[in-house]
C-alpha cells in the first residue's frame, strides 16, 4: 500500500481538492458558452423558419430574406433577448413554386422546435404554405406577399373575413399597390391609355385587377388586356396583339423573370412605351433582363426605399458587417422587421413556457399586440393581420439603375 497514515490522509485531501477544482472548472466552462440561460442544460431552443426561393430565378430576393432573418436572430441571441432560450434559423427553399413551398411548410411544421416562420415571397406559394402551418398554430409573417385574399379572404372587396389567424405581413397589399400605380400613371404621368398583361398567377392577376379597377375609375382606358404563361419566354404574339391599340404604357402583373424579357421584346417590336410592374420587378436583375432600352420603365414597391430611411441606417450597416454574399434586396428590411415582430411576441409567449409547442398559440395571440419602430417604419398589425403602414414608392429605371420617383402614404393621399 505504501506511506504512513498521515501521508495517506494528505493524499486523500489533495485528491478531494483536485476533484472539486475540476468540478468548478466544468461549471465555469458551461457558463462561458451560455446563450441566455443560467447554463447550457437550462437553455432551450426555438426555431424561426424561413420559406423563400433560395435557388432559381427569384433567389436574389429569397436569399436577402434569409440573411435578414439570420441577422435579427443573431442580434437577439447576442443580447439575450429571451432569457433561457436560444433562437435558431431553419431556412427552406420553396423555389418560388407552390408545391416545394408546401413541402417546406410540412417539414417545418413537423419540427417540435419551430415557433414561427418568415415567408413567403410569392402569394401563390403562401396559398399552399399557410394551410399547413395554421393547424399547428405556427405564426407566419410575410415580408413580401401582397395578395389581399391571404388576410381578408376570397371576398376581400365586399365581405372581408380573415381566413388564418396565424398569418401576418409587414408589407402592404395589392389592394393598395395596384391603385397606387394607376394613380401615378393617370394623375402624375398623364397617361390615359394602358395595355395590361398578367401571368395568370395569384400575384400578377390580383395586381392587374386592382390596377385596372382604379385606372378605369379615374377615367383611363385599358385598350388591351392579355395574359401569358409564367414559363413563356417568347412574347411576340401578345405584343403583336397589343401594338395596334397604341397604348401609352404597358402594365404587367408578374415578377422580373417574365417582365424583364417582355420589356426587352416590346421595345424591339417598336412598342417604345414604359413598361410598369409591381414590387416583383423592383430588383437590379430586372434591368439586366430588360436590357439597355429599359430606361423609363417603372415599378412600385412597398414602403419607402430602405437605404434612404434614417430608421434603416443601423440595419444597412449591420447587414454589411456580416459579410453576406447576397444583398438584402427589395425585402430585406421587411424580413428583418418580420423576424423582430416574431421575436417581440416570443418575449411574451416563451417567458414561462416549458416547450415550444405549448407556446405556439400564445405566440399567435401576442403577435396581434406587437408594436414597435422598425427598420421600415412603424410595425403593427390590424384586425386582419395586415400591416398598418400604407406607404409605397414609385421607381424608374434611369441610367441602368432604379431611382426613386415619389414616395407616398396611400391612406393619407386618398
Amino acid at each position: 500500500m505504501g506511506g504512513t497514515v498521515q501521508q495517506r490522509s494528505v493524499v486523500r485531501v489533495g485528491a478531494t481538492l483536485i476533484v472539486a477544482s475540476l468540478a468548478l472548472t466544468a461549471c465555469g466552462s458551461r457558463n462561458s458558452n451560455d446563450s441566455g440561460g443560467d447554463n447550457s442544460t437550462s437553455t432551450k431552443t426555438a426555431k424561426i423558419g424561413v420559406i423563400a426561393p433560395l435557388s432559381g430565378d427569384l433567389s436574389a430576393l429569397g436569399l436577402g430574406i434569409q440573411h435578414s432573418v439570420e441577422l435579427a436572430v443573431k442580434q437577439a441571441n447576442d443580447s439575450g433577448a429571451i432569457p433561457g432560450w436560444k433562437l435558431e434559423v431553419a431556412a427552406k427553399d420553396d423555389e418560388g413554386k407552390p408545391e416545394p413551398g408546401k413541402n417546406a411548410a410540412t417539414s417545418l411544421s413537423s419540427d417540435k422546435d419551430v415557433i414561427g416562420v418568415v415567408g413567403t415571397l410569392n402569394t401563390s406559394v403562401a396559398q399552399q404554405v399557410t394551410p399547413v402551418l395554421a393547424p399547428k398554430n405556427i405564426v407566419q409573417v410575410s415580408p413580401a406577399n401582397t395578395g389581399p385574399g391571404l388576410t381578408q379572404g376570397a371576398q376581400w372587396q365586399t365581405a372581408p373575413k380573415r381566413p388564418f389567424p396565424v398569418y401576418f405581413r409587414t408589407c402592404t397589399t395589392d389592394a393598395v399597390q395596384g391603385p397606387f400605380a394607376a394613380r401615378y400613371l393617370y394623375e402624375t404621368a398623364k397617361i390615359t391609355k394602358v395595355a395590361t398583361i398578367h401571368d395568370k398567377k395569384a400575384y400578377g392577376q390580383g395586381l392587374v385587377g386592382t390596377f385596372t379597377d382604379e385606372f378605369k375609375k379615374l377615367g383611363g382606358t385599358v385598350v388591351a388586356a392579355e395574359t401569358v404563361n409564367p414559363d413563356d419566354t417568347n412574347y411576340q404574339a401578345v405584343l403583336s396583339a397589343i401594338k395596334p391599340s397604341a397604348p401609352q404604357a404597358i402594365y404587367v402583373g408578374s415578377e422580373y423573370p417574365v417582365v424583364g424579357p417582355l420589356s426587352q421584346q416590346a421595345k424591339a417590336a417598336g412598342l417604345t412605351v414604359p413598361v410598369m410592374g409591381g414590387d416583383g420587378i423592383y430588383d437590379p436583375k430586372y434591368i439586366q433582363l430588360a436590357g439597355k432600352n429599359s430606361n423609363g420603365d417603372l415599378a412600385t414597391s412597398v414602403g419607402a426605399p430602405v437605404d434612404a430611411l434614417p430608421s434603416a441606417k443601423k440595419f444597412v450597416a449591420d447587414y454589411a458587417a456580416q459579410g453576406y454574399k447576397e444583398p438584402y434586396a427589395a425585402y430585406g428590411g421587411y424580413s428583418y422587421d418580420a423576424a423582430n415582430a416574431i421575436i417581440a411576441a416570443l418575449k411574451v409567449s416563451l417567458k414561462d413556457a416549458k416547450d415550444v409547442e405549448s407556446a405556439r398559440q400564445a405566440t399567435v395571440t401576442a403577435m396581434s399586440s406587437v408594436s414597435f419602430d422598425g427598420v421600415t417604419g412603424k410595425v403593427a398589425f390590424d384586425q386582419y393581420g395586415d400591416t398598418t403602414s400604407k406607404v409605397l414608392t414609385v421607381y424608374k429605371v434611369d441610367g441602368g439603375k432604379w431611382v426613386t420617383v415619389e414616395t407616398k402614404d396611400f391612406a393619407a393621399s386618398k
